[in-house]
């Protein structure tokens, strides 16, 4: 019996860039609106983080993207632009 191994094709670089870029800005203005709105830091402009709170926001960006990688196959715009490895 003979084990076969599927090899799907590489993705190409500017996709796999394309998305780590909509990634980080969609995470940081998502939790940042998030953050700024439970702890208070929304502007007419936005938000305006400083301290614990902007710790905070970068703390659950790099939770999104090593959770999102580990456990659920790709981030959102990794699965959008189909720029996940095999």
């Amino acid at each position: 019996m003979e084990a076969t191994t599927e090899t799907r094709p590489q993705p190409a670089t500017w996709r796999i860039v394309l998305a780590a870029i909509f990634d980080f800005f969609t995470a940081f203005w998502v939790f940042g609106i998030l953050v700024a709105t439970i702890f208070g830091g929304k502007t007419e402009s936005g938000f305006n983080l400083a301290g614990g709170s902007a710790l905070l926001l970068f703390a659950l960006i790099v939770a999104y993207f090593v959770i999102f990688n580990k456990y659920l196959g790709g981030t959102i715009w990794k699965r959008i632009f189909r720029a996940r490895r095999s």
